[in-house]
């Protein structure tokens, strides 16, 4: 490491110890540092990986996938650099390098696996190299920051080309993934769902790949699984899902998930539809990147999400499960996993609209919230900034709601008056601070 790498590494360490004796999470500062004082800190550190990098990117997904793939990579016994806190623009990543130095402010490191922002692989990419790239799905997402979602494949499709030798393992139930991996030029391989699970298609839910990303024209679908994953083909040229190289059988779903990949079956406790997705592409990249997964189940089995993704809590008798929704095709989803719980259940959504957030909240008509009532819902309180607009689009569909703008008062009230089962679904900035009030809470007991 070059004096001045490490002068960057002790003073951004310094600061995000000062930032976290502050209350505040100092990630994305101590990034931002390192890179002031060191330009190419992100490539001396990365150059030190022995084995692999592996990126995981894409709209929803990112977080869970890949802190399940670090965790099975740790469970072989590896070292690894993860940013497992989400932090996934720039600074985010160079932080999860810098803070992992040791005293001498280098790396003891076999791998890295990092989430990445889909408007931020174009900055890290060309610097970071990786060897494989997780893309979980493409779906419309922040309006004000990516803009229509062909903005967003852009982005990606020059960004992949900056990394040629990268293989992609992508979503081939996702037609948007497959057209970025056959333009890209790059190797692939695809995991997918490869049986219909669902009887009936929710024709109002948005499909962003119902024309052709090849040559325009309306898909086929023999099925869908939600939003526009599913089987697919284009009538016109002739563009199709592809021949799967992982794919998910005998599907279970509800209060947990199953299914069976090479001849194998694997479980997990917590719900969620989409999470078959996610695990699914651990499987798929850990396998064919050659790691041994005799230990795959062993390692659900004990794996948490944490984050604030299907973390749950028990406070005074209640029970909480905290999600993050942040996007049409995301909410629908936690939605689904709400409704798989056939007991009375109180729901309370918070919107925010900070920089992160997305400033532009008109997403939320595309949710699909008259699933919301089912009579096993006994109340919804909405929080947060633009709590009076997440208020007035429930109101369309008839569905009354409590305002509350403060998350903990929100939390108490349901503790103290509800039905003892209660979903929080936050967007992404009221993610950590309502995280931090339900760990204080637990702590309260």
């Amino acid at each position: 490491m070059t004096f001045r790498g490490k002068m960057a590494i002790r003073l951004a360490k310094f600061v995000a110890k000062l930032c976290l004796k502050m209350g505040r999470q100092g990630v994305t500062w101590a990034g931002l540092i390192a890179r002031k004082i060191e330009p190419d800190i992100l490539k001396l550190l990365s150059d030190q990986i022995r084995e692999k990098v592996y990126i995981v990117c894409g709209t929803n997904g990112k977080t869970t996938t890949n802190n399940m793939l670090c965790t099975t990579l740790q469970a072989q016994g590896k070292k690894v650099i993860c940013n497992r806190t989400g932090s996934n623009m720039l600074n985010g990543v160079v932080s999860a390098f810098v803070l992992a130095t040791n005293k001498d402010c280098n790396l003891d490191a076999d791998y890295a696996c990092i989430e990445i922002d889909e408007v931020s692989t174009r900055r890290v990419l060309p610097t970071l190299k990786p060897h494989y790239m997780v893309l979980t799905n493409i779906f419309r997402d922040q309006l004000d920051r990516y803009g229509e979602i062909d903005i967003t494949m852009d982005i990606l499709g020059k960004s992949i080309k900056m990394a040629p030798n990268m293989t992609l393992v992508i979503n081939g139930d996702d037609p948007l993934s497959l057209s970025l991996a056959q333009k890209s030029g790059n190797p692939f391989i695809s995991y997918g769902i490869s049986e219909k699970v669902f009887d009936t298609a929710e024709d109002a839910e948005i499909r962003e790949g119902r024309f052709c990303a090849m040559c325009g024209k309306k898909m086929h679908y023999n099925y869908y699984h939600y939003s526009q994953l599913g089987d697919y083909e284009c009538p016109e040229c002739g563009f199709k899902r592809p021949e799967i190289d992982y794919p998910a059988t005998k599907i279970e779903h509800g209060d947990h998930l199953a299914f069976t990949v090479d001849g194998k079956h694997i479980g997990a406790k917590y719900k969620g539809f989409y999470n078959i997705y996610n695990i699914l592409a651990v499987y798929a990249v850990a396998s064919h990147s050659g790691v041994n997964m005799e230990g795959f189940q062993s390692m659900l089995d004990n794996f948490n999400p944490e984050n604030g993704r299907i973390e749950h809590f028990l406070i005074k008798g209640t029970d909480i499960e905290l999600n993050l929704a942040k996007n049409p095709a995301g909410f629908n989803q936690n939605i689904n996993a709400v409704m798989a719980d056939a007991k009375d259940k109180d729901v309370i959504i918070l919107i925010n609209d900070r920089d992160q957030d997305g400033n532009d909240v008109s997403w939320l008509w595309d949710v699909d919230f008259d699933r919301f009532t089912d009579q096993s819902i006994k109340s919804i309180t909405v929080s947060g900034i633009r709590c009076q607009d997440m208020r007035l689009r429930l109101k369309y569909v008839d569905i009354p709601s409590h305002l509350e703008p403060n998350i903990e008062t929100a939390i108490r009230n349901k503790i103290n008056n509800g039905t003892g089962n209660l979903y929080v679904l936050v967007n992404y900035t009221g993610l950590y601070s309502t995280r931090n009030i339900l760990k204080r809470m637990e702590g309260e007991q």
